[in-house]
């Protein structure tokens, strides 16, 4: 399976391709626009998500709401492009109207420009703009009914919000029960978190936070110790490392395991009437590149989002004149939809991970394989 998107963030939509989805797997188009509804909700999140309604059209590879075997196309369209079509169209635009000259710190502006020419940024941040995420939570929520449709389920919650963090441990099925606003478990740590994102708000900064994602149901074996390639915690890292200001991935432990000793970082391995066990899982479920069978834990770390309203001292690309950065809408908080973005990208990780494995032209047959496997 392969999953392509395109487009940019003020152009005319977002679209992506979903190459080697098995025929016969119903798609649940309510709940794909649920997700990227979620994707735009939050405490902290700025206007644009006050323009843009983001709903899925399925163009290709689906009839009467099951695959064919055939490629998927989606289409999540862009609202806001009937006020960008005079700086933005494919077919003819004033490009000086909207030029970005003044480079922001954080962003993809000024390494693009000296990667890929010109003066204008703009040619840069408008794929680089977090805004493509939102096609991705789209191709995610087909690859999270995929897995879903074998029995593996993957949810999250906000952990951290700019330094408030909640170290309590929740299970899996407590996960349902974070809070609409933040995602997180915990209410007055929540609080305590609101009140950090206020405070950025009048001061015309941002702030950022630790998102935990769990899977559970995912049988042992998924990934290789052979080559490093097929490594699934790299492939699964990969992935959140992928998503727009995620700075570092943790699995299991993370970096806790460098202060601990042997001892209380290893999982211990025991054998019963249900067969071998653990009864921690320090690892988050992957050891050697693999699945173990037991529950995938990670935590990604996103950095304040770079735009600020205030906006930091840079240059001008052209002039190389001392600015302020420009500004564009933004968040001052955007977790939320980080967390939603990391279970996406992981849901599309994981079922590109299984599929190779198991193959299979037909869901039923990708379904008899899978319950064949070892738990």
């Amino acid at each position: 399976m392969k999953v392509t998107t395109a487009g940019e963030s003020h152009g005319k939509g977002l679209f992506c391709i979903i190459e080697g989805l098995p025929a016969g797997l119903a798609i649940d188009m309510r709940e794909v626009d649920e997700y990227l509804a979620l994707r735009q909700s939050g405490y902290g999140r700025g206007a644009r998500q006050k323009i843009e309604k983001d709903r899925a059209e399925f163009l290709s590879g689906v009839r009467n709401g099951v695959t064919l075997g055939s490629p998927v196309a989606i289409a999540v369209w862009n609202r806001d492009y009937e006020n960008w079509k005079a700086y933005m169209a494919p077919e003819g635009c004033d490009t000086a109207a909207r030029a970005l000259t003044k480079v922001r710190p954080g962003h993809a502006d000024l390494t693009g420009l000296k990667k890929y020419g010109g003066e204008d940024a703009r040619n840069i941040l408008e794929r680089a703009s977090a805004r493509e995420t939102a096609i991705r939570v789209a191709a995610g929520t087909v690859c999270r009914q995929l897995l879903r449709a074998l029995g593996v389920e993957v949810a999250g919650y906000v952990r951290a919000v700019g330094g408030v963090s909640d170290e309590n441990e929740y299970t899996f099925e407590q996960l349902g029960e974070r809070s609409p606003e933040l995602f997180m478990m915990d209410r007055g740590i929540q609080a305590r978190a609101k009140q950090v994102i206020d405070v950025c708000a009048a001061e015309g900064d941002t702030c950022g936070g630790v998102v935990e994602l769990r899977v559970r149901g995912l049988k042992c074996g998924f990934g290789s110790c052979m080559t490093y390639a097929e490594k699934l915690d790299g492939r699964l890292a990969a992935a959140l490392m992928s998503i727009q200001a995620v700075k570092g991935v943790e699995v299991g432990l993370g970096f806790a395991t460098a202060a601990r000793r042997g001892s209380a970082v290893h999982d211990e391995i025991f054998f019963g009437e249900e067969g071998f066990a653990r009864k921690t899982n320090r690892a988050g479920g992957i050891e050697g590149g693999m699945s173990n069978g037991g529950e995938i834990v990670l935590r990604a770390a996103m950095k304040p989002i770079p735009t600020l309203m205030r906006g930091l001292a840079t240059v001008d690309y052209r002039t190389h004149e001392a600015v302020r950065a420009a500004t564009e809408r933004s968040d001052v908080c955007a977790i939320l939809a980080c967390e939603i973005i990391a279970e996406s990208a992981l849901c599309t990780e994981l079922a590109e991970a299984v599929l190779e494995r198991l193959g299979g032209d037909r869901m039923d047959e990708v379904a008899a394989r899978y319950a064949q496997l070892a738990d």
